[in-house]
């Protein structure tokens, strides 16, 4: 196999989409915001792309059926907005992995026509968050985008996230910028200690503003309740002594 192998599932004309990438991160925001814009949707699948860069490993379905790890392409209707969406269960393992597959990735979202893009992801606090304290930090690779982020509540904070914007996220911003792609970087508040629904849907209610569509928070108001269970048994067993420690919670993806 070569490094890089783009398998072309169907062909869709698509008017003006938005890429949106949501692939594993800090607290699985993107992921979440990602797999549940296909999920609401219905999304049909229409690039899968392999390489050499993912763990050597398969998949196996509840059929015991295996599939050889991936990431996705999907096109997503959402009222209307077409959206381009990423996602898949891995980032590349190497600095040089990272630059190829997201130019692989750009190459994509060039053959369907996208002219900007949204990057998904978290940036950890340390801490729980309240309720209704989950913002949404932005980065964007051109000045003209940040209004348009801002009127929907998006944070622009000087020098954060702390070192910048790593893996196919920043590299969306930076490649797709030297390609002339209008992209963005929205990073939804967690803890950093556990996958984060909540996080995930204040992000999602940003992107739903910008780009003008409506969805249902239900499977992801859902998830939040589960993982809160998960965390108050933790917090029992230590005979409430607080959030676990990031090792303690480690299992928890």
């Amino acid at each position: 196999m070569d490094q890089i192998d783009i398998e072309v599932v169907a062909d869709p004309e698509l008017d003006e989409p938005a890429l949106v990438e949501g692939l594993p991160g800090v607290g699985h925001v993107g992921k979440l915001v990602a797999e549940h814009l296909v999920e609401e949707f219905d999304g049909t699948l229409v690039r899968r792309a392999y390489t050499t860069e993912f763990p050597p490993q398969v998949t196996v379905d509840d059929e015991g059926v295996t599939e050889l790890t991936h990431a996705e392409f999907h096109h997503v209707d959402a009222d209307g907005v077409d959206l381009l969406v990423l996602t898949g269960d891995h980032q590349a393992a190497s600095n040089e992995g990272h630059y190829t597959l997201t130019d692989a990735f750009l190459d994509v979202a060039d053959d369907f026509g996208c002219e900007r893009a949204f990057a998904l992801g978290g940036v950890p606090t340390g801490e729980l968050i309240d309720d209704d304290e989950y913002g949404v930090l932005g980065a964007v690779n051109d000045a003209d985008a940040k209004p348009e982020l801002e009127d929907a509540d998006v944070e622009f904070r000087a020098d954060e996230p702390a070192g910048g914007i790593v893996g196919v996220s920043g590299l969306v911003l930076g490649l797709g910028g030297r390609r002339g792609l209008e992209a963005a970087c929205l990073m939804g508040e967690t803890s950093g200690y556990l996958v984060d629904p909540k996080s995930a849907q204040a992000v999602l209610e940003v992107l739903q503003t910008v780009l003008g569509f409506e969805v249902d928070f239900a499977d992801l108001e859902e998830r939040a309740e589960e993982m809160e269970e998960v965390v108050g048994k933790i917090q029992e067993m230590q005979g409430g002594g607080g959030m676990p420690s990031e090792d303690e919670l480690r299992y928890i993806g």
